[in-house]
């Protein structure tokens, strides 16, 4: 497997991802003015996150055929019953890069109203769009994780999903934009290499946390920690050239802590095999609402 190419896919996606998320540079310069890293390099990204429909040609099966064909390995499934949503979750094929997390809309459990103005887009599609792509051709890969699979959607549409599922309506403007990328904190330096210092850290630098659920959400078996920024708002261009404040995509921090087994071990000997590994549904059901209405609304002002 040329892992090379693996790497010329995720930057594509981190480059287009920083362009359109304001608080990735803000975080990473803060970082850099605190002598917490010395540049953005120095950043463990623990994983990025897809938002998918899940409808005829599309949804998981579909785009992650890119990933398994880079050498990713389709890992635990999660469901989110409130939300409606599937996702599972991929380990890379080595260390240095990011795990992936792909979640799908249940569209089938969605109302009538909903899923017909879903059809009314997705329902152009005639085959699986990935099924067209030169996998080999990373330039093409990073083309078409950038397109619109979809003609752009009226406002009212957006808003009618939106007043049903917030999830249904950030995908059917965003697509397969790079929902959120994760800073790794427990391979940071003292005084900020725990979830609780690092949200400090943030809060003190004017970040807003999503605080659903907490400003951080811990597993039950207290070893995944995690928080995220509130998604700042974006301004959309819709149909007819009608535009709105949208949210954008936000940005996640988490801690991993050491398996009961290698408690014993020292700081220094601590690798990434020795840590919590996987996610957590109970977590990134709240995570999920760091592009919700009732947190976007908490940053308006920042």
């Amino acid at each position: 497997m040329n892992t090379e190419k693996l790497q010329q896919v995720i930057d594509g996606l981190m480059n287009r991802y920083q362009q359109r998320v304001p608080d990735v540079q803000r975080v990473i310069e803060a970082m850099v003015k605190e002598g917490i890293i010395a540049a953005a390099g120095d950043i463990e990204n623990d994983h990025i996150a897809f938002r998918t429909m899940g409808v005829k040609y599309l949804g998981i099966q579909s785009l992650e055929k890119i990933f398994l064909y880079y050498g990713y390995k389709k890992m635990d499934y999660y469901y989110f019953p409130e939300k409606k949503l599937d996702a599972y979750w991929y380990a890379p094929p080595e260390e240095r890069f990011p795990r992936i997390f792909i979640s799908e809309l249940r569209v089938k459990d969605l109302s009538e109203s909903s899923r017909a103005i879903i059809e009314k887009y997705t329902g152009s599609l005639k085959a699986d769009p990935v099924d067209a792509i030169d996998l080999n051709d990373t330039k093409a890969v990073d083309l078409f994780l950038h397109s619109s699979l979809w003609e752009t959607p009226t406002v009212e549409d957006y808003e009618a999903l939106a007043g049903e599922s917030e999830y249904a309506a950030w995908v059917i403007y965003n697509r397969y934009y790079l929902n959120h990328f994760t800073v790794s904190v427990h391979n940071l330096k003292n005084g900020y290499h725990t979830i609780q210092e690092f949200n400090a850290f943030l809060e003190r630098n004017g970040f807003v946390l999503n605080d659903s659920g907490g400003k951080y959400k811990e597993s039950p078996d207290g070893l995944l920690l995690q928080s995220s920024t509130v998604a700042r708002m974006i301004e959309a261009e819709f149909s007819n050239n009608k535009r709105k404040m949208i949210s954008g995509s936000y940005v996640e921090f988490a801690e991993r802590k050491p398996l009961p087994q290698y408690a014993h071990l020292s700081a220094s000997e601590i690798r990434r095999e020795h840590r919590r590994e996987g996610f957590e549904a109970k977590n990134a059901n709240r995570i999920f609402e760091s592009t919700y209405s009732e947190q976007t609304s908490k940053a308006m002002n920042k």
